[in-house]
């Protein structure tokens, strides 16, 4: 920039930790396990990736006010031989939001404790005082207004089970060198619009 706008301009930059800017899905797990080996930390694999989605959720609900832990660099597990968060697995499909104001609008308080998985997809959806253990999914369709407030879910949720190694598995879990066991998760789906509550039971309740 200096030698295109001259030595009279004055330019400067703006720094972003890697975890809020960049994070990228392009290496083979075999090559991701080899830059590991070499003392990389940022392996750009599938799997990596997810991860770092996950921890960048993680720190949006703790700044929107949840009581959840945010995985750091000594917290990481070796899953399939690249480094991972045990948990919590969060996902803010961008239906739901994407700026850190539509989360602190859409989430109030709640606690999430380090091995659950929460998916969450819904315009008009708002999540207050969630008590989650274990794995909790929530899709909303268009003109579905729902609150959830006090929801409280126990289940055995899910896990993360490395690949076997030479295992004849789908290509998509192939690249990730682990499968997702779905064991247990309450999953709540509306797609009529309308007004909805949903209490500490889980029961949906149409208010209109």
């Amino acid at each position: 920039f200096q030698k295109d706008m001259g030595s009279e301009a004055n330019i400067g930059f703006t720094m972003f930790d890697r975890w809020f800017t960049f994070s990228p899905a392009k290496n083979s797990l075999e090559a991701g396990v080899e830059d590991v080996g070499k003392g990389g930390t940022a392996p750009g694999t599938m799997s990596s990736a997810e991860s770092d989605k996950y921890i960048q959720n993680q720190r949006k609900l703790k700044f929107a006010g949840v009581d959840i832990n945010v995985t750091e660099e000594k917290d990481l597990v070796p899953i399939a031989g690249i480094p991972v968060t045990p948990g919590p697995r969060v996902i803010l499909c961008p239906g739901f939001a994407i700026t850190q104001q539509e989360v602190v609008e859409k989430i109030e308080g709640g606690k999430i404790t380090d091995r659950s998985t929460l998916v969450l997809e819904g315009e008009d959806l708002k999540v207050k005082n969630l008590d989650l253990d274990g794995a909790l999914v929530i899709r909303t369709g268009h003109d579905c207004d729902v609150t959830v407030d006090g929801l409280v879910v126990r289940n055995s949720g899910y896990d993360l089970s490395e690949v076997p190694e030479g295992a004849d598995v789908p290509e998509e879990v192939a690249i990730r060198g682990y499968t997702m066991n779905k064991s247990e998760a309450m999953e709540i789906t509306i797609t009529e619009p309308g007004k909805y509550h949903i209490g500490a039971d889980g029961e949906v309740k149409k208010l209109e």
